[in-house]
């Protein structure tokens, strides 16, 4: 069989712990017969896909584990390769005796993300789902997952495979033209090699401009509670939590240092950092926490700043420049409002009682844009890997267009350009192969018949 690997992997495919059923799973050439040795031939007596009851037996006939298992063979699994899963009793023990019995019949331990790579090498998958299989198991929110699937569907590799075809047929015209004058090869004109370059600078534009919303799907919205002492934020931290994750205390500088939690607001990943009030302090350790929520807010995404809306306004702070969304907040309200506060825009809450945080969230939820409407229908959000590539391909793309200005010029230099932006793109699916250029020239052009 056509395989990508030569050896047979096998590892367990359940999170580690306790449960009611374990998957473990063997892929390669001998997985078959693997799974034969240590069940007494039941795996290559089994037909395809379909489970079947089976015992895994120890080298003297002792059982380890009764259970289901199934065979699916090449290349229509999810490796591309012979493929068996045996689905056993969930105990941490047994489960890693039935993986010692595989690995003892001939397979090796398979390293981490093997199972994927082996489906990339073999054309199950492009590296763009390989990466939305990761996305897909740490999404923490409803859009994360719905990225994670379009991603996994393959949303992201399709556009950019896409693209790179367009350019893969510019570039193949262009250099065809380039080198073999004597073939009567028509070349396209300045305008319309430009028009097709901005096509594809216009679909890269629009993937780039998702990746404010790809970190933020799978890092969170990097939220910073900051402050004078003793005003709320580890009570607003818990508030928002749900639970008492910070201490909260009537004592001013109580907390040191800052504490980082993730909490799913309306579908949007906050990444929650509570941080040490900022005042003038003559504790060592308190000043680290105080320089520690200088840090925070200067890479923070939002920022929330917490006063006391029953003391008298103070004179506001001196905190570092910034870009972020920042939004006022005024606990305490329950104990009445200060008149110095009268007129200010800021969201009135009490973290005592619970009261205004509805319109809160309403307010952090609109403050973001960043919502199903805003994330866009196809739900394509590209990663930092997605980003780079991107940003390569479109500053050749514009080194190329400078040049086709003076299309009879350069067309040499352009076609450099274009190729270093063909790698770029085909970077992000894992489509990379100079081969493919040659194929388009001499098929597209019947060169050399």
């Amino acid at each position: 069989m056509a395989s990508a690997q030569c050896t047979t992997i096998a590892a367990i495919a359940s999170p580690t712990g306790v449960g009611a059923i374990s998957l473990i799973r063997i892929s390669g050439p001998q997985a078959v017969g693997i799974a034969d040795l240590a069940s007494g031939g039941i795996a290559s007596a089994t037909m395809p896909r379909v489970a079947r009851r089976c015992k895994i037996r120890d080298v003297t006939g002792t059982v380890i584990d009764d259970g289901l298992l199934t065979v699916f063979l090449y290349p229509n699994s999810f490796t591309g390769e012979d493929t068996v899963e045996f689905a056993g009793h969930g105990g941490i023990l047994v489960t890693r005796e039935v993986l010692s019995r595989f690995l003892e019949c001939g397979a090796v331990h398979a390293a981490p993300g093997e199972f994927s790579q082996r489906a990339f090498l073999n054309g199950k998958l492009d590296l763009t789902q390989a990466e939305g299989i990761m996305d897909l198991i740490s999404a923490q929110t409803r859009l994360a997952m719905r990225a994670a699937h379009s991603q996994l569907e393959g949303t992201l590799g399709k556009r950019t495979t896409a693209a790179r075809d367009e350019l893969l047929d510019i570039l193949a015209h262009l250099e065809a033209w380039i080198d073999f004058p004597d073939e009567d090869i028509d070349p396209q004109t300045t305008a319309q090699l430009r028009f097709r370059i901005l096509g594809i600078l216009k679909t890269i534009d629009s993937l780039l401009a998702t990746a404010d919303q790809g970190r933020v799907l799978r890092e969170g919205v990097r939220t910073v509670i900051f402050g004078e002492p003793n005003v709320g934020k580890s009570s607003l931290l818990n508030r928002l939590l749900g639970f008492d994750r910070a201490i909260v205390s009537d004592i001013p500088g109580t907390t040191r240092d800052t504490i980082e939690e993730v909490i799913n607001l309306r579908g949007i990943p906050l990444r929650l950092v509570d941080t040490a009030g900022v005042r003038e302090s003559d504790d060592a350790i308190e000043t680290q926490g105080i320089q520690r929520t200088v840090r925070q807010i200067e890479g923070a995404d939002l920022l929330l700043e917490i006063a006391d809306a029953s003391q008298p306004r103070p004179e506001r702070a001196v905190y570092p420049s910034h870009h972020a969304t920042h939004l006022l907040i005024l606990n305490k309200y329950d104990l009445g409002e200060h008149p110095s506060w009268h007129g200010a825009e800021a969201s009135r809450i009490s973290c005592a009682n619970g009261e205004g945080f509805e319109s809160f969230s309403e307010k952090i939820s609109a403050a973001l844009h960043f919502t199903e409407a805003d994330f866009g229908e196809h739900a394509i959000a590209i990663n930092a890997r997605h980003q780079t590539s991107l940003a390569l391909a479109r500053t050749n793309l514009i080194a190329a267009l400078d040049l086709i200005t003076e299309y009879h010029s350069d067309p040499e230099i352009a076609a450099i350009d274009l190729r270093e932006a063909l790698d770029a793109l085909g970077e992000i699916p894992g489509k990379v192969d100079t081969e493919d250029l040659l194929g388009v020239i001499f098929s597209s052009f019947c060169i050399g018949k």
